[in-house]
């Protein structure tokens, strides 16, 4: 990473939610800030900037990411993907939003982003999922509203129906 001057803006480029985005920020700002108020993309939220609710939880690069404890700087050339990339398709929920939506798995909404974020992940890579695996990763994220229990019912329905849908895909290619 080439040396940054504190009191000058740098380019940032990197891709975000699979588009080509850029802007430009001092070296000191946090990706989440970035992402809401350079980008616009404010579904991102910043609870305590000390990295421990996960309302900020992002993947850069595949890897889930505090944005509040990232710099905007650090992610130049990187693959960001926040909860604005989640859905399929425009007014389209992913199997995970509307299982939360079934399920109530939000109440006030500020924790969510991070939860989504970090659900989707596991559920790619951990397609199914005992309880205690969930509430051992959720342990990372705050929420005073849900209780986590709609949350777990919501991200079990979807692990079932995920792993349903990639059953029902492999023997159609048998």
């Amino acid at each position: 990473m080439p040396r940054l001057t504190a009191t000058q803006r740098h380019s940032v480029r990197f891709r975000l939610n699979g588009h080509p985005v850029e802007g430009s920020a001092e070296p000191r700002m946090q990706l989440a800030d970035f992402l809401r108020h350079e980008l616009g993309a404010t579904g991102t939220h910043v609870g305590c900037e000390h990295g421990v609710c996960g309302a900020c939880t992002v993947l850069v690069d595949g890897m889930l990411t505090r944005s509040c404890l990232t710099l905007a700087v650090q992610v130049d050339g990187c693959d960001v993907r926040t909860v604005e990339g989640l859905a399929p398709e425009r007014g389209r929920l992913s199997v995970l939003q509307a299982a939360f939506r079934r399920h109530h798995g939000l109440q006030c909404g500020f924790c969510t982003p991070g939860v989504l974020m970090s659900l989707d992940r596991y559920l790619s890579t951990n397609p199914n999922p005992t309880e205690d695996q969930l509430r051992e990763l959720l342990s990372g994220h705050l929420c005073r509203c849900t209780g986590y229990t709609p949350i777990i019912r919501a991200a079990m329905e979807a692990a079932a129906t995920l792993a349903s849908s990639t059953r029902q895909e492999d023997s159609t290619h048998v």
